[in-house]
């Protein structure tokens, strides 16, 4: 599997950064987990818009969805070789509800399912494409979910957002590369089930026994580079910061 950080901006974008957005690609599928503010132009940088395969979305807060309106238009209004068939967007109940009143004008109360094949997640195990997907809701607010993507013996877990969540540490049970939301700094924000802060986050690859551990979603007004120092003095692996453009081969 390939991996390419889209965006990784937590909350809004950053000067340098959308907000959440990786795709995944094995066997020529491609897999497009969250789609958030600034992401559809970003994505164009590595896929051509009509290119995607199926759309994740883990919840449904601004950052982690808001350019799907975007790509409405994109899907619906294409004038050269007609408009695309449906994708298949896999997001939480109420996500077309949700999308559509966003958007607030769309032709009809059913157009944003005339290019979005919507599929409701669950607590589950399933596949997209050549994907084996495993999903299950993490502390968050709204309804969230965390996933873990199985492809030739290699797993990827994304966390999401999410506080600590016992579930999120079962997805990335001995998972290859976990992609772990910090957002909070240890020792300044402490809201519990909203967001991890570095040493969480490193806490929890640790105890699932993560291989490597890649942070994201950290907003703007936090300080990385402290997220980064406090998951690795709590976790042994390998630790980095996701990055525009980054890719892993997993």
């Amino acid at each position: 599997m390939k991996l390419t950080v889209v965006g990784c901006s937590g909350s809004f974008p950053s000067a340098e950064s959308a907000c959440s957005s990786y795709l995944l690609e094995a066997d020529g599928f491609r897999l497009l987990l969250d789609m958030g503010n600034g992401a559809l132009g970003e994505l164009q940088r590595h896929c051509g818009l009509y290119d995607l395969d199926a759309i994740f979305l883990s919840h449904l807060h601004a950052d982690h969805c808001i350019d799907m309106c975007a790509y409405f238009v994109a899907r619906y209004y294409r004038h050269d070789g007609g408009r695309c068939d449906p994708i298949p967007v896999y997001g939480p109940e109420g996500t077309e509800h949700r999308l559509t009143t966003a958007y607030a004008d769309t032709p009809s109360a059913s157009s944003m399912s005339e290019v979005f094949d919507f599929h409701t997640v669950k607590p589950s195990t399933f596949d997209i494409g050549p994907f084996t997907v495993h999903t299950e809701r993490v502390a968050h607010p709204v309804e969230a979910y965390g996933i873990r993507v199985e492809h030739g013996g290699r797993s990827l877990t994304y966390s999401g957002d999410t506080g600590i969540s016992p579930a999120l540490e079962d997805l990335a049970r001995d998972t290859d590369l976990f992609l772990c939301e910090a957002a909070f700094t240890h020792g300044k924000e402490n809201i519990p089930d909203l967001h991890l802060n570095g040493r969480e986050a490193g806490e929890t690859a640790s105890r699932a026994g993560a291989r490597k551990l890649v942070l994201t979603h950290i907003p703007p007004w936090t300080d990385p580079r402290v997220n980064l120092a406090d998951a690795r003095a709590v976790f042994d692996g390998p630790v980095e910061l996701a990055a525009p453009r980054a890719t892993y081969e997993i």
